[in-house]
């Protein structure tokens, strides 16, 4: 039984692989080609969290970096991981790629897709990522998670954390979502 469960759990790993490499920008394309898809995908993403919870524009909007992960495609089945491509922005503008990756361990079966972003407040916060060459959530930095309730309003308390992350599925923002050991690394791009 085991030994089941344990091949079941590498074949979804297998299919999370493949699938990751058909969710986001072309990996077979030019470094251009890539660099263009990520960005239309990050602007989208930006557009939809606007869109979808009350008082993000304000948040975007005063952050000092953005980092944004469009299309995070985890999956799993006893053993589960997760990964996606995305951008860091700052003035709006597209200062570096970035990947993020994470994995688990426990009850669960299945696969989303989901946009993951991470808000760096501060100057400080900003510069500690930037400055890292593989950054971990819950070890470099604490990220505040924001969860909304029926009125869909972000708390003053949240506004005031150094580092702010948002997941939004195709449902709308997760609740209940921890990023700790989520592991970002730069892409060369």
């Amino acid at each position: 039984m085991l030994r089941r469960i344990v091949w079941v759990a590498l074949a979804a790993l297998s299919l999370l692989a493949t699938g990751c490499t058909t969710t986001g920008p072309t990996p077979s394309g030019s470094p251009a080609e890539r660099r263009a898809a990520l960005d239309s995908s990050v602007d989208t993403a930006l557009a939809n969290l606007r869109r979808q919870v009350n008082g993000a524009g304000q948040l975007l909007d005063s952050a000092k970096g953005v980092l944004v992960f469009p299309a995070v495609l985890e999956a799993g089945f006893v053993v589960g991981a997760s990964r996606g491509d995305g951008a860091l922005r700052k003035g709006g503008r597209t200062a570096s790629f970035h990947r993020t990756t994470s994995g688990s361990w426990g009850l669960q079966a299945g696969a989303q897709s989901s946009a993951v972003f991470v808000l760096f407040m501060t100057d400080a916060s900003l510069q500690q990522f930037q400055r890292s060459e593989g950054w971990s959530a819950g070890v470099d930095a604490n990220v505040t998670v924001v969860s909304v309730g029926a009125n869909a309003q972000i708390t003053t308390d949240t506004a005031r954390q150094p580092v702010i992350g948002f997941v939004l599925s195709n449902r709308g923002l997760m609740g209940g979502v921890t990023m700790n050991g989520t592991r970002v690394t730069r892409l060369r791009l």
